[in-house]
């Protein structure tokens, strides 16, 4: 082959490759767990639940250590992430219902709009939870496809125990739970052998995106609706594990990890691939033994204590993410799309966004942390905490307690006493427990805290100090 030849052929094969997407547009897969614990799989300290898979996937990719999702209740959570915005900034609260009055405005541009824009197929699968009818649904926000749950499982007009009755106040107001494929209807969940079904339809569809768009860019949102309750395992894997039917939930969200790994691998997309596993928040610990692990952090969902928004997240991505590395610096799920547009060139978004590009802590590229801050709100919008560092400022507050009560069990819960939480500063890295306040030992922290914390309410506002905020935006009104 004469010189000219091989330029020639050199070219076209950089120009194809580049075309197929898997240089500087590698796929991206975010699985999300639903009130997986800090403490739920074996790389972050579980015992009696083998997670083989959730070891390969540590083995093989970055395991963070200090990862916090913007609030410890779902539907804030998932805006935060899709969005890259503090949930209270885009006026979300609370884990919206079939009968809620607001949802994610359309306006707001999310993961899925922008890599769109920039040329990737998308797809959503699993529990949305930002809105519960057309046009506040996933195609409305940038995915090309949806099928799953409009919200919570837990949302429909069933008891505890599965069964079709008025026994739980509330629940009596709630429609059938229907399963969507787009904006239209084809299902409905009736029971919890319904239940069961979920993780694996969804892997199943996940696992049948990949091979279809194998030779475009894709992103996958994954969001399995457990393990949050009512807990279902599919035949295959109850009564497996040592920890009950909690143990078989996670067992098999390890199964569906492992699908999705073997996915990329048999369809040799393992490399081009960013895959990002993680949690909306932390566990439901009034449900006992069908709740999960906050991994000994302080409370869990529902709180801003550690256990309520330190969650679990590992990210692969071969040849690029150093396999089996830990990173411990202050991240959040809003620090997602930033990262995720940094890598694959995807268009920034019009409006003001709260998270932080990591990917040169990612890539191995700086060793400098993008975030120091970051402010715990809760409830509409209440500024409860803020951490500067490793340091926590718990602001004076009303919180669920979840040590004054006695925990649920097999499905039941338990009471969740309301108790006033005093102001405090923690030391998280000698105190991760948050036990002793050391506001006394160091008054020039929370004089620097307390000034950051004025910011966020110029910014956000705060309910607790009767601030509103210079920069919120409007969500979605639902008639």
């Amino acid at each position: 082959m004469n010189a000219r030849l091989l330029i020639l052929s050199l070219f076209c094969f950089s120009a194809g490759y580049a075309q197929s997407g898997k240089i500087d547009q590698p796929n991206v897969i975010i699985i999300n767990m639903d009130d997986m614990g800090y403490g739920d799989t074996e790389p972050y300290g579980m015992t009696g639940i083998p997670t083989p898979n959730f070891n390969k996937l540590a083995a093989q990719g970055m395991r963070f250590t200090h990862f916090n999702a913007a609030q410890a209740v779902c539907s804030p959570s998932r805006a935060a992430l899709l969005t890259g915005c503090y949930p209270n900034r885009l006026g979300l609260s609370g884990a919206l219902s079939p009968v809620s009055k607001t949802a994610l405005n359309t306006a707001e541009e999310t993961i899925a709009s922008l890599l769109k824009k920039a040329g990737y197929k998308t797809a959503m699968l699993g529990k949305w939870h930002l809105g519960s009818k057309a046009p506040n649904l996933p195609v409305h926000y940038g995915f090309d496809s949806f099928y799953g749950l409009p919200y919570s499982h837990d949302m429909w007009p069933v008891d505890y125990y599965g069964k079709p009755e008025d026994s739980v106040p509330g629940k009596k107001r709630y429609p059938k739970l229907p399963i969507l494929d787009g904006d239209k209807v084809v299902a409905y969940n009736n029971t919890l052998d319904d239940q069961a079904k979920l993780t694996g339809t969804f892997t199943q569809k996940a696992v049948g995106f990949i091979e279809q768009n194998k030779h475009h860019p894709f992103f996958l949102y994954l969001a399995h609706p457990m393990p949050h309750v009512p807990l279902a395992a599919s035949a295959r894997f109850r009564g497996k594990s040592e920890l009950g039917l909690f143990g078989d939930v996670i067992m098999e969200l390890d199964w569906s990890v492992g699908e999705i790994i073997n996915a990329l691998d048999k369809n040799k997309l393992a490399a081009h691939t960013i895959l990002i596993v993680m949690s909306d928040n932390g566990p439901w610990l009034r449900f006992g033994n069908h709740a999960g692990s906050s991994g000994g952090f302080r409370g869990g969902k529902m709180t801003v204590w550690d256990g309520g928004t330190r969650v679990p997240c590992i990210i692969r991505w071969p040849g690029k993410v150093a396999a089996g590395s830990v990173n411990s610096e202050l991240l959040t799920n809003m620090d997602i799309l930033p990262t995720l547009l940094d890598i694959t060139h995807a268009p920034p978004p019009k409006n003001k966004i709260d998270g932080l590009s990591f990917e040169g802590l990612l890539l191995g590229k700086s060793d400098k942390d993008p975030r120091q801050v970051f402010y715990y709100y809760y409830n509409a919008n209440s500024l409860k905490a803020v951490r500067y560092k490793h340091w926590k400022l718990v602001l004076s507050h009303q919180s669920v307690s979840y040590t004054s009560d006695m925990h649920g069990k097999d499905g039941l819960p338990g009471a969740a006493t309301r108790l006033e939480v005093k102001m405090g500063l923690y030391d998280l890295a000698h105190d991760p427990g948050e036990a002793y306040d050391v506001q006394l030992q160091y008054p020039e922290i929370v004089k620097k805290i307390l000034v950051l914390a004025e910011d966020a309410r110029t910014d956000l506002g705060d309910d607790l100090t009767g601030r509103k905020g210079k920069n919120l935006r409007e969500p979605a009104r639902v008639n």
